[in-house]
């Protein structure tokens, strides 16, 4: 049976972030993830940190995937960890998950990898980058937690470097050969489709290494339905490769709330 959960830094944003968790429980959802909830704080105050996991608990729902802090979302960053002047911002970051991760028993975390930065030579962003997994990795490991890997579609994300499946296997193979083994990589239809990648081949040739899966279609980024990418042959490979973990809601929604799930009627969990 596929298990849904919703993304709720991108759905229910009508809603105040600590609201979202409990809205998330009464449309039917008995899990959710977030994007990092702090975008200006890699280390945000204890009150913030046990107000989000309270919110969590109280909702009855469960935490299963949060992003490393990855900077200032909203003005356009994506993720802080390839930056060497700001490994220490992101390190200290850490902590906080690990906190978060003790209260709310999440154990998926999404890396943003970070854009190009001028004046700094690619290689020595990707050497950052790799030590900096490398050292998150072997933090949530203590706690059997595992960090993901994730393209990003191409002309919405700045500089990002990792487009493709095969790209963010690289990074993958890189932190491994670190190391650390619990690093796997996060398939998200949206972003995959958009910089080309065929998701049937794409699932089925790091079938072993799929940590997570998010879907919104391509182009668009909404719900299932609203552009071309055929959820129905998807699903068919994700059963068809064996992939049993979460299928995470992760689309811009269209229109009123309650229109957003009624795809789930032709593919329910």
């Amino acid at each position: 049976m596929r298990r849904y959960a919703v993304n709720c830094s991108i759905l229910f944003t009508d809603l105040p972030l600590l609201e979202r968790p409990a809205a998330a429980r009464a449309a039917g959802f008995g899990a959710v993830e977030f994007w990092w909830p702090w975008p200006n704080a890699a280390v945000p105050s204890d009150g913030e940190v046990d107000a989000f996991c309270r919110a969590v608990q109280d909702a009855g729902v469960e935490l299963i995937g949060l992003n490393l802090y990855a900077g200032d979302m909203p003005a356009g960053e994506r993720g802080v960890l390839s930056d060497p002047a700001r490994t220490a911002e992101f390190r200290d970051s850490v902590g906080v998950l690990l906190a978060i991760a003790e209260r709310t028993g999440v154990r998926s975390f999404n890396a943003l990898y970070g854009q190009r930065l001028d004046g700094v030579p690619a290689a020595e962003q990707d050497r950052v980058a790799t030590a900096n997994i490398a050292y998150a990795a072997r933090a949530v490991g203590a706690i059997g937690g595992t960090v993901l890997i994730e393209p990003l579609a191409r002309g919405l994300n700045g500089a990002y470097p990792l487009e493709t499946a095969a790209d963010a296997m690289a990074v993958v193979e890189r932190v491994r050969a670190e190391g650390p083994d619990n690093v796997r990589f996060l398939f998200d239809s949206f972003h995959l489709a958009s910089n080309g990648d065929d998701l049937e081949k794409a699932a089925r040739a790091y079938a072993a290494d799929i940590g997570h899966v998010q879907i919104a279609d391509a182009p668009g980024r909404g719900r299932p339905g609203t552009g071309g990418i055929d959820f129905a042959a998807l699903f068919g490979v994700l059963d068809a490769i064996g992939y049993g973990g979460w299928v995470a809601l992760e689309y811009k929604p269209q229109g009123p709330m309650e229109q957003e799930f009624t795809w789930m009627e032709v593919h329910p969990s």
